[in-house]
């Protein structure tokens, strides 16, 4: 037997012995499956953008922006809430562990912690594998993730009052005030200046313009208070006399309305 004999040589067909220069086809090799790109394609994406645009102003126009009044930095009652994606965050800082002098547990290390853990996920599952079941940590972490947001905002949205939020942001038409007047003079010695301002325009307490309640039900809640909810809104704080309160319940049952 010879040297060599039965030695075979192959080519690989998918090296070309020539090499050509990257150009891309033209449009008429690929009938159907492509276009230009100006104006055919750029003309549907505007056609797209014009209508998910006009879907945005009629939701604008049809669900207003909830305006509220004028940032006021003295009312100390002001309860501010955050967009729905915060909310489970804003649930978390009510907590006893997480607020009060431990504040920067709940605001900053526990938040700082969930997010190191995000960013550091990558390097510390840098298998392979996809599937959920063969990844039982990864899996378990972000099931345990899910479902402490999920309830920390629906947490948030069942105990916060909505109503009383809904009246301390309202925009209060401006109602000119008689200061003269006997109705006034015994808002302005009794202790419901204090929580509803000078021009009864709100503070701590609610606005007391264009109230809608009759002067028997504001003399009921002065003299009662009011509870929402199972919270006392406002404890009895009337003092005076009978015939005071008669007067100052009907100079704000009166305020605002038309003349």
């Amino acid at each position: 037997m010879h040297r060599g004999k039965g030695m075979k040589f192959v080519g690989d067909s998918r090296v070309p012995a020539v090499r050509k220069p990257n150009i891309p086809k033209d449009y008429s090799e690929y009938p159907g499956k492509t276009e230009a790109f100006y104006p055919n394609f750029l003309l549907k994406e505007w056609m797209i953008g014009a209508v998910f645009l006009i879907g945005y102003l009629l939701l604008a126009a049809a669900h207003p922006s909830p305006l509220e009044s004028m940032a006021d930095p003295t009312d100390t009652g002001y309860i501010p809430l955050p967009d729905w994606y915060f909310l489970f965050l804003y649930q978390l800082l009510k907590y006893e562990f997480a607020s009060g002098p431990y504040n920067i547990v709940g605001a900053i290390i526990m938040p700082g912690l969930a997010f190191t853990a995000l960013l550091l996920a990558p390097f510390l599952d840098p298998g392979p594998e996809r599937r959920p079941f063969k990844r039982p940590l990864p899996t378990a972490f972000m099931l345990l993730t899910l479902a402490a947001m999920v309830f920390l905002t629906w947490e948030s949205v069942v105990n916060h009052d909505w109503e009383a939020a809904e009246a301390q942001g309202q925009i209060v038409e401006e109602v000119e005030i008689d200061t003269e007047s006997e109705g006034y003079q015994i808002y302005a010695n009794a202790t419901c200046i204090n929580c509803h301002g000078e021009n009864l325009e709100g503070a701590v307490g609610p606005a007391l313009v264009n109230t809608e309640r009759t002067a028997e039900e504001i003399a009921d809640i002065a003299v009662n208070g009011i509870t929402k909810n199972d919270v006392v809104a406002m404890p009895p704080s009337w003092t005076g006399s009978e015939e005071e309160l008669a007067v100052l319940a009907e100079f704000i049952a009166t305020l605002g309305d038309e003349e």
